[in-house]
């Protein structure tokens, strides 16, 4: 099976046009995303990182609020 995307596919899919944008477009983009897209986003980007509820939980006793996903996501994405 497959599980690789072509140029074009990545293209088209939201996970990968966000890492594209920059600054305020970046910014604009993510706070209209709900906080379990942001989430979401954050588990398919880093699978070995704390983000679900349950493990943020279970970790660091809260769970990662939306600011704090967006502060995450625009990290990972300039630093790239």
């Amino acid at each position: 099976m497959n599980t690789y995307l072509t140029e074009k596919e990545k293209l088209n899919h939201p996970y990968y046009r966000i890492m594209d944008l920059k600054g305020e477009e970046l910014y604009e983009k993510l706070n209209s995303w709900s906080r379990l897209e942001l989430i979401d986003w954050l588990c398919w980007n880093d699978r070995n990182g704390v983000y679900t509820d349950e493990d943020s939980l279970r970790e660091f006793g809260n769970v990662l609020t939306k600011e704090r996903a967006i502060e995450i996501i625009t990290e990972m994405i300039t630093e790239n």
